[in-house]
């Protein structure tokens, strides 16, 4: 499923490059030939029609869309790679009505997957937003797969928690390395220039407030403008590594918590963007990932047994919550357990419908890290976390009892129910962390930035996490990468009318 090995190194690479920003001294140097422009240093204005501030899967989207509609555009990107959150995810987006469900016989609609949208954020989101989210996610998933060439697997779909259907695209290799990939390869097919290692810092503006370029700064402290005669677009992510930020709209969020996303999500494009003007939408609204490594914050993709069919239980050896639920509600859950720990516990046969073979790295270095344990009997994987066996033996009792009904009579778990019987068992330690932010710019339909007087920006556009409203009180999992994809197209499609 998915490459663990590589994100594990990709995390290396990020956190040493912002260690050595921070002491004042040069990020690693970018290979001459990874760079679609090699740029003079001197250089110290250029001029495009669009220019496009963040290198994730939002950024890739709008810039190959714009290229796509004749536009000549520039991406922007501040780390020394290409990426953003996109490449440390599992790469799944939702849409319904899909050749795939078609395939595999699975009723969906549009409305459905707008209803689970917007029930999943309690309700709170811009309706009219999720209504371009749903309407637009299955023209997505086939822009990926026939002109960004995106290959996904055709005989599966994941069911996120709080969907009501299996709806996610899942790309091979189970990784956004096959996302960003793709999407970095159609753009240098485009010779769309990428400026890595180039921090935006400023949006710029005409005597009419007329957003018309960015100010930004390269690896070497030389300060370029870029000019935009359409307008720029903002994509720079959410603020899931700003702890001031985080904390600044909601006190719960301090630095106890861990994170999952990569550390260059620190708010820029937001910041920016309210200095012009801009409107802020659910700010307070931060979501955690249930099942993350206690050790690194890192999430845990051996961890999706949970969709598989493994159980949560706490140190008492019960079950607490329905492992299907909400993100937010199985992470509230967990950290109202003894430690604010949780243990997933599963079997053979569960191992095996989890395909866990394709995500062996992680599974041993969380066996390095005494996180997982592996066992023949229940009594003695439980002992390795001290979990009161005599409780988990009368809980897993239960829960086979349910499995051979077909119905959870305790949490009323979704998907198929399934008996832990087969030996050997393994028992996983699990706790959350701060995973993604909802809350952002502002935006309307056509991904224009609202300012405070409710009036659009001119030539300000904005896409994925770097947005609010979309999503809620809350993110559905596999709805982040439908919205990337949706609204950076949107956003290109938008500035160039």
């Amino acid at each position: 499923m998915r490459n663990l090995k590589k994100i594990s190194i990709l995390f290396l690479v990020m956190i040493l490059a912002l260690s050595l920003i921070a002491c004042g001294e040069k990020a690693p140097e970018t290979n001459e030939e990874e760079n679609t422009t090699a740029g003079n240093v001197e250089v110290q204005e250029e001029t495009y029609d669009v220019v496009v501030i963040g290198g994730g899967g939002a950024g890739l989207s709008a810039a190959i869309e714009l290229k796509s509609l004749g536009a000549d555009v520039v991406l922007l990107e501040k780390m020394p790679f290409l990426g953003g959150n996109t490449i440390i995810s599992g790469g799944e987006l939702n849409a319904p009505e899909t050749w795939i469900q078609e395939k595999l016989g699975i009723e969906d609609s549009i409305e459905q997957y707008k209803e689970d949208t917007l029930k999943g954020g309690d309700n709170i989101a811009d309706e009219a937003l999720v209504d371009v989210l749903a309407n637009k996610a299955r023209e997505a998933v086939e822009w990926l797969r026939d002109e960004v060439k995106v290959s996904f697997r055709e005989d599966y779909l994941m069911q996120f928690g709080g969907h009501s259907v299996p709806r996610a695209a899942y790309p091979q290799g189970g990784s956004g390395d096959e996302l960003i990939g793709k999407l970095a390869q159609k753009a240098e097919e485009l010779e769309i220039p990428i400026k890595k290692e180039t921090k935006a810092e400023e949006l710029l503006t005409d005597g009419e407030g007329r957003v018309n370029g960015v100010k930004a700064v390269d690896k070497d402290g030389n300060e370029i403008t870029f000019h935009a005669n359409k307008g720029v677009i903002i994509a720079t992510g959410g603020f899931g590594a700003n702890v001031e930020m985080r904390t600044k709209y909601n006190a719960e969020y301090d630095d106890r918590y861990m994170i999952t996303v990569q550390p260059g999500s620190m708010g820029d494009g937001i910041i920016m963007a309210e200095k012009l003007g801009a409107d802020l939408v659910d700010m307070e609204h931060i979501q955690t990932y249930p099942t993350c490594n206690p050790a690194t914050g890192i999430l845990s993709y051996v961890a999706d047994t949970r969709f598989d069919g493994a159980i949560l239980v706490n140190k008492e050896g019960q079950r607490f919550v329905e492992e299907l639920d909400r993100r937010d509600v199985i992470s509230k859950a967990i950290l109202a357990q003894t430690d604010g720990m949780a243990y997933l516990v599963w079997d053979e046969t569960i191992k095996e419908n989890s395909q866990m073979h394709n995500f062996m790295d992680e599974f041993e270095q969380l066996v390095n890290q005494e996180m997982i344990i592996k066992a023949d009997t229940l009594e003695e994987a439980a002992a390795f976390f001290d979990i009161d066996i005599t409780e988990l033996e009368k809980t897993i009792g239960r829960y086979n009892e349910y499995a051979e009904k077909g119905k959870d009579e305790e949490f009323n778990r979704r998907g198929d129910i399934i008996g832990l019987t087969k030996a050997p068992y393994y028992i996983q330690k699990v706790t959350p962390a701060i995973h993604h932010t909802m809350g952002g710019l502002k935006i309307d339909t056509e991904a224009r930035v609202i300012d405070t007087n409710g009036n659009p920006i001119p030539g300000l556009y904005a896409a994925g996490e770097v947005t609010g409203g979309i999503h809620g009180a809350n993110r559905l999992g596999g709805n982040a990468i439908t919205d990337i994809v949706v609204f950076g197209r949107v956003a290109a499609q938008s500035i160039m009318k």
